[in-house]
């Protein structure tokens, strides 16, 4: 971003604004350049210089006396003085912190990125756990109590206000910047940000003013959620020492194998047992789905392998809240031994027409049957 003021591109140009931009049309366009030419996020060979030429010309067109000299003089107006970025011993945290306020206060990396380079200071601590569920309460979802150990502030803790920010949370300090030395707020390191130390704590209690105290939190789990899915619950996780805002509770999902039923997606397959007899002359049969017994009826000639279809029998669409269907997947249980009644009586109806395999354009083999069920 060096070189000679003719190399220099016009401000209002490396903003893309008109030259009657408002004080919030260069802020929008100056965020919109710092989250593109972010350093650390955009892969452009030459993002970091993008990005200081950016944080170049918006330091000057959102200075109304700067801005009103280069409207005048153009790139001339800063030659050899000190208004002008030169980069030298600039570095990227110099920038951040000149421009904190922009952003939100502190660092456009929380802002831009959802806070994903620092975690607020003055926050306390999330806690994580593990919820098991069924599938039947997966299903429909369900409502949880849960016992926590969790940090709160000690009773007897008392608070004063921080000698060192007087209660702002906010310190100032001198940096040097491409346009000379500026003066620059970040949070106060006594107090974390919140304004406020701890006064007075009862023996026992740390320097935090923290401990452990178990609480019962009542959780509502939502109908659809999935096995290694994390919910969050704001507020409900450690609290942050000087009375700043408590971290969150996050619950991880286990899903519990149950023995009749299966998962996929929102679907729930349930594998059923026929005698031979029952296939071949068809019956009225009770099978279990997630919500209590159903009947069904099997037609006579069912085959093994056929599938059933309870619609809206299966799991609650998380998003939606449609509900998935349950599909019975018929097996025809063969009898393993027989008695010599039995097998005689096997015996001669086994050349019978009926009982020669011969199927027909209706009878779908295993690949038709799961590719018309995903279709």
């Amino acid at each position: 971003m060096g070189g000679t003021l003719a190399d220099k591109r016009d401000y209002y140009e490396v903003l893309d604004v008109e030259r009657s931009a408002t004080e919030k049309d260069l802020k929008n366009a100056f965020r919109r350049l710092a989250r593109r030419y972010h350093p650390d996020r955009s892969e452009e060979p030459d993002a970091e210089d993008k990005f200081k030429e950016a944080a170049e010309a918006y330091e000057i067109l959102s200075n109304p006396e700067k801005k009103q000299q280069y409207d005048r003089f153009g790139h001339n107006a800063f030659r050899g003085g000190s208004s002008g970025f030169s980069g030298g011993g600039m570095n990227m945290e110099d920038i951040f912190d000149q421009f904190g306020d922009i952003f939100g206060g502190g660092s456009p990396f929380d802002s831009f990125f959802g806070g994903g380079g620092r975690q607020q200071r003055n926050k306390g601590t999330n806690l994580r756990i593990k919820l098991k569920l069924d599938i039947k309460e997966i299903a429909n979802g369900v409502n949880k109590k849960i016992k926590v150990k969790r940090l709160v502030t000690a009773p007897g803790v008392t608070f004063k206000t921080c000698p060192n920010c007087k209660g702002t949370g906010k310190v100032n300090k001198v940096v040097n910047t491409m346009l000379g030395q500026m003066v620059s707020s970040s949070a106060c390191y006594q107090c974390n940000g919140t304004g406020k130390i701890i006064d007075n704590k009862p023996p026992g209690v740390d320097s935090t003013g923290l401990q452990f105290k178990e609480e019962i939190i009542e959780i509502k789990i939502p109908a659809g959620v999935s096995d290694g899915m994390q919910l969050s619950m704001s507020g409900k996780g450690n609290e942050s020492p000087s009375g700043g805002v408590s971290g969150d509770l996050l619950i991880l999902i286990e899903e519990i194998e149950n023995a009749d039923f299966k998962r996929d997606g929102n679907n729930i397959v349930y594998d059923l047992y026929v005698n031979f007899i029952d296939a071949v002359l068809g019956k009225d049969l009770e099978v279990p789905t997630i919500d209590g017994k159903v009947k069904i009826k099997i037609p006579s000639g069912t085959q093994s392998g056929k599938i059933l279809r309870l619609r809206g029998k299966g799991i609650k669409d998380l998003n939606t809240s449609i509900s998935g269907d349950q599909l019975i997947h018929v097996n025809i249980w063969t009898p393993k031994k027989l008695t010599a009644e039995e097998e005689k009586i096997l015996l001669q109806l086994k050349d019978s027409k009926n009982f020669k395999p011969s199927p027909g354009k209706s009878d779908k083999g295993f690949f038709e049957r799961v590719r018309d069920f995903m279709s």
